[in-house]
Parts: C-alpha cells; structure tokens; sequence
C-alpha cells in the first residue's frame, strides 16, 4: 500500500510496521531487520542532508554488491533526493561523463572501488566522496559507516509529487552516449508493486541477489517487491556457483533471479557436484529471469534439474523497467511473458509507416504503462524522437505477438541483419543452432560485406569433447533454416564474453568478428554466393 508521502523510499514501512524483527538483508556477516533497515535509512537521509542534499538533487553510487547499498539508495530518495546508479565495471571516462550529465556532487563509492573513486573525484567536479567499507586512507574521503551510525534513526520522509524524479538509471550506451532515464516515484510504485502481484512474491518467500543490484534485474525482481511484500533478500557480492548453492541452502531461498548466462554456469556448476545430496534445494519455487535471450534449451534443462518453474520477463531501462512478465504457472515457451496489468504493448512496423503489425509479424515493440520514464535526462530531442504525445515509447526492440497477446522477443532493430535485401534476426539463427546437440552457447552478430551488405557470423562454445566442425555446423544450419541466413562464418570460442551486467557482449563479439574477417579475407566480394 503506498503511504501518504507517495515516496518510493517508504516501499518497506508496511514490513516496518507489522513484522520489524524479521531479517529483511542478509549480507557479508550482516544480518538487517526490517527495523534496523528502517533506521539505517534514516540515517542515511540524515546523513546526506546534513552534507547539503536537498530534494531533487542527485548523487552518484558506485558500489559492489552490499546491503549497505540498499539502506543508501532507498535513504536518498526519503529526503527527495535522486540517487543515480552506476555500472561499475564501466571505463573511468563514461563513469566521468554519467556523473557530469547528471549533475552529481556527491559520489557514494563501495571500498572495492575506491581508485575508480579517487580517479573521477580528480577529473570531475565532486564536492564529496563517501566510501563504503574498509579502505587504507581513511582521512582522504569520508568514511560513511563511521558517520551514519552517529545520525538520528527517525525520519520524516519528504513528501512528493507522483511525476517526481525516484531514480535516475542511465542506459548502457550501447549506441552512443549512456542516457539518463527519469523514472517517477508513482511510476516505481506502479511497476514493483505489480510485478510483485504477477510473481505472486510474499512475506513468506526468501530471495537470492548475485546479479548487480545497480542493475534494473536485481532491483525489480527482487529488492523491490521483496521490500513491498516484506521477505527477506539474500545478497551475494558476486556471482559464483558454489556460493549460490551453498545460500540457496542455508538461508531456504525461494527464488533466484538472474540473466541467461548466469543460469547456464549455475546449471553446469550443479551437474558437475559430486555431493549434491549434502545441499537441500527444495524450497525453490521458481527462477526469475530477464535481460537477455533465453534459450528454451536452459529452459528446460532448469526446470528438470532443480524442479522449478522458469518465468521469463522483458524490460528496459526507460520502460519502467518490467514491461512484461509471466505469471505463475502460464509460462509459455519463447515468450517474455504478457504485459504487466495496467501496461499497453503493441508491435509496429518498422518501414516508417509506423503502424501495427498483424499478430505474428515481426515488428518494433512499443509500450506505455504507469512506470514508462517521463523523458531523458537534458535530452529533449531524444525524447521527443522516443516518447509519443500520448504517451508510447518505442523501444527499439523487435517482437512478434501471438493470437493470446504472448510477446516473443527478437532481438534488438540494430542487430537486424540484412542480408541482399532478407531481413535475417539474430535469435533465429541462434535458436536453430542451439538444438545441435554439440553446441552449448551460440551469438551471431552482423560483419559487412561487399556484395550482400551485410552477413551473419556465429561465435559458436561447443561442449566438452566435441569434434565438430564449422563445415558441418554450417551443413545442419542448412538442412533447419534458410539459405541466406546461414552463418558465412563460424569462430569457436571457450566463453562468451559479458557485460557488467551479465549479458553477452555483442559489441565484443562483433569487433572480434571484423578482425578475424579482416585478417583472413573470407568474406571478400566474389567469395560469396
């Protein structure tokens, strides 16, 4: 229910108010109640307005995982402020820029990052860095443990408008410059409290966090509506296998949530256990995930393995961010799920004409819900080409619907590639080459070509012992597809290489493309038919 504040920092004051005592963070040697959460984020407001933070203003945080995060986060928003989350394994000079955008003088750095920190307070215009945690110059920066603990534990959370500012996400700046997405404090409540609805997630459930929490994957399905509905939330520092199913075990986790990748080591992780039967994984319920592709191989292999259900989700930064999501027990393989109830989605063509697709046919997804950002931040010609009067934004994501309104997600309109005049989408080509029964993970990316403009390439990791070959990889995408979408070339590689979020890294995978093209020539005018 939300207060009478309308802040979203309040997600956690029912949980307050009717089981304070129950652990709502287990972190590194940290156990946090409901109420201890309550006061820590009291303090945490405090703390920054007595540094000069008044309602509106932004603050940077550049952090690992940490409980202390959340406390952090959530605080800011209690006394109007604007926290902005940042990926940290982002290069100093973007950290630098999305710091400079958005107008932030403070900077709140976890001790793990603290020459990153030491680098953008030389380069930027902070007037103030806070590091989280043990570091080895105390006096340089102030110690923020040290200074919230000294702060009152009661706070009056300040009032705001539904069409305020909670957060400021910048995107990945996969296609130019990072993006900052103004997301509302209604639009938040909107979206947490109905993915929470659509998961059916309550106080009883017990979530796993090994994904980034300055991501949109850990945060909205799990930290958000985990704090609405008053669970305890397991979080990790990292992702590793073992110690997720050493947490999954302890502490009676009922969900994970996560992305495709993570998932596939977890799973090859469990298979290779030797003592499976020293860990008790049978609290799960389900495992949430989101942000990337996910084959219905992992599907599969997932639910027969650890006897869960699978709910696929889709969303995107500037999208609220949950955009859709499947409901327990209406899981439908291939599909990100329906919209949110509340949210509109359509599927439009994409040759400018603009104008809706028959159910089945390829085209851009367009949403518009309660939770969709209100612009870009000091972008007002992207947001004029992005947001429509009447409220839709257009993702550039492409999708098709089917007869039931099940949306099944393509891949994005810039990794189309076409190919003398076919349009030819990644994920198609991906899903056939995953039923080889040697492939384990596969991404096909565009390189440029003279005479078809553009073609596929596909980085294929086969499995353990695995004797096959780019000829016949080639030979079975042939007798499954079409013609012209068959990879002109196939490179084998140990591991995908990923983001700071865990999604596979196209951009890598298409500059390594290029040069191996380069280098060997194979794709030159005349070599092709």
């Amino acid at each position: 229910m939300r207060p009478l504040s309308g802040n979203f920092g309040d997600l956690a004051l029912e949980a307050v108010r009717t089981t304070p005592d129950k652990v709502a963070l287990y972190g590194q040697n940290l156990e946090i109640t409901y109420s201890q959460l309550h006061s820590r984020m009291n303090q945490a407001g405090h703390l920054f307005r007595r540094f000069g933070v008044q309602k509106g203003d932004r603050v940077a945080l550049l952090f690992q995982n940490d409980v202390r995060y959340i406390e952090i986060f959530f605080g800011l928003q209690k006394i109007g402020a604007v926290p902005v989350p940042l990926n940290a394994k982002l290069g100093v000079d973007t950290l630098a820029y999305i710091i400079e955008d958005s107008g932030s003088k403070i900077l709140v750095s976890h001790s793990s990052w603290t020459t990153k920190a030491e680098q953008l307070h030389r380069i930027g215009r902070l007037e103030h860095v806070f590091i989280v945690g043990q570091h080895n110059e105390p006096g340089r920066f102030h110690p923020y443990e040290e200074l919230a603990r000294k702060e009152p534990e009661t706070l009056e959370t300040v009032p705001v408008k539904d069409d305020d500012i909670s957060f400021l996400p910048y995107t990945s700046g996969s296609t130019g410059k990072p993006k900052g997405c103004m997301l509302t404090h209604s639009g938040q409540w909107w979206n947490a409290d109905t993915n929470r609805t659509v998961l059916q997630i309550d106080r009883d459930d017990c979530s796993l966090v090994a994904v980034p929490l300055y991501h949109k994957n850990a945060m909205i399905n799990a930290v958000k509506p985990g704090l609405i509905a008053g669970t305890s939330i397991v979080v990790l520092p990292d992702f590793n296998p073992a110690d997720v199913i050493e947490a999954i075990h302890r502490y009676r986790c009922t969900y994970l949530t996560g992305v495709p990748a993570m998932y596939k080591l977890l799973l090859n992780h469990y298979k290779l256990l030797k003592n499976k039967h020293e860990y008790d994984l049978s609290s799960l319920k389900f495992f949430a995930v989101a942000s990337s592709d996910v084959p219905p191989e992992l599907v599969r292999d997932l639910q027969e393995t650890f006897n869960v259900e699978v709910l696929e989700s889709y969303g995107l930064t500037e999208g609220g961010p949950n955009v859709l999501a499947t409901p327990r027990g209406r899981h439908r393989p291939g599909s990100a799920g329906l919209p949110l109830p509340g949210g509109e989605v359509k599927v439009m063509s994409t040759d400018g004409s603009e104008q809706p697709v028959m159910n089945g046919s390829v085209g851009e997804l367009w949403v518009r819900n309660p939770g969709v950002a209100k612009g870009y931040w000091n972008r007002p010609d992207t947001t004029k080409q992005k947001l429509t009067e009447d409220g839709w934004l257009k993702t550039g994501d492409l999708a098709r619907m089917d007869d039931d309104g099940y949306v099944y997600i393509i891949g994005r309109k810039d990794d189309m590639i076409i190919t003398g005049g076919e349009n030819v989408y990644p994920k198609e080509i991906e899903d056939i080459l995953l039923k080889h029964e040697q492939i384990e993970d596969v991404c096909v990316v565009a390189v440029p070509h003279e005479v078809k403009g553009q073609v596929p390439v596909a980085f294929v990791k086969t499995s353990p012992g695995s004797q096959v070959t780019e000829q016949k990889i080639q030979q079975y995408f042939f007798q499954h597809g079409p013609a012209y979408a068959y990879p002109r070339k196939v490179i084998f590689i140990d591991q995908m290489p990923l983001s700071g979020t865990g999604k596979i890294n196209r951009s890598e995978l298409s500059r390594m493309a290029l040069e191996v093209m380069q280098k060997t020539g194979s794709l030159a005018s005349g070599k092709e038919n």
